[in-house]
């Protein structure tokens, strides 16, 4: 978590994503690698966007929001899962598994509402410091969540595996926004305009992104 901090922090960018899966490809691929189990999840995933493709935003944030917090059922640190410290899954591998931490949460939000047809610059990928016990607090962690920007300087909605209600930003005093990120770049902060340090050299980001590749998600 620490070195992925770093490595955004010290400017490097991100590429883009536009979700486009090949889910009989990636039916297979949770079959052979997960079972069936796995596959259903696939099938069930597949019909639920078919369902929402022309549904508003708001129906798409709150039943994506739910499938991934519901699908990923165990909330855990990559050392356990994987036997890294730091891992980045992707979406097959966190519902194959059926375990993620809040990074890995939040990518299959982003993958899957990109595959809805919501707007890149609607999403960001938000780090926080998150308050334990409450707004009060004096103890924080890290924490990764998923920020939808309805327009480009309103009030985002917050959606989070630690909390299941979608609620906007000035209703959850427990995080303390540090930076967020999309393919357009890099925000500090709580700030509208991205900085326009290069962020390419970013390891997790595009090595998830090649490994959701190879699963069928272009």
């Amino acid at each position: 978590m620490l070195c992925t901090i770093m490595c955004l922090l010290l400017g490097v960018w991100i590429p883009g994503i536009q979700a486009a899966t090949d889910f009989s490809k990636l039916r297979t691929l949770a079959e052979q690698r997960y079972g069936d189990r796995a596959k259903n999840t696939i099938i069930e995933l597949e019909a639920l966007l078919n369902t929402l493709r022309d549904a508003p935003d708001q129906e798409k944030l709150e039943k994506i929001n739910l499938f991934v917090n519901d699908k990923i059922r165990r909330f855990d640190d990559d050392i356990n899962i994987w036997g890294q410290s730091d891992y980045w899954a992707t979406p097959l591998e966190s519902l194959g598994r059926e375990a993620g931490d809040c990074e890995d949460y939040s990518i299959a939000k982003y993958v899957f509402l990109r595959e809805l047809g919501i707007p890149n610059e609607k999403l960001r990928l938000t780090y926080v410091r998150a308050k334990i016990g409450g707004p009060n607090s004096r103890i924080s962690q890290a924490h990764m969540i998923l920020s939808y920007y309805p327009m480009p300087n309103a009030e985002p909605l917050i959606l989070d595996n630690l909390i299941i209600s979608i609620r906007p930003a000035s209703r959850r005093p427990d995080l303390v926004p540090i930076f967020s990120f999309n393919s357009e770049g890099l925000w500090t902060g709580t700030s509208t305009t991205p900085s326009s340090d290069s962020l390419s050299h970013l390891s997790r980001w595009r090595n998830v992104l090649a490994r959701m590749q190879a699963d069928g998600i272009e």
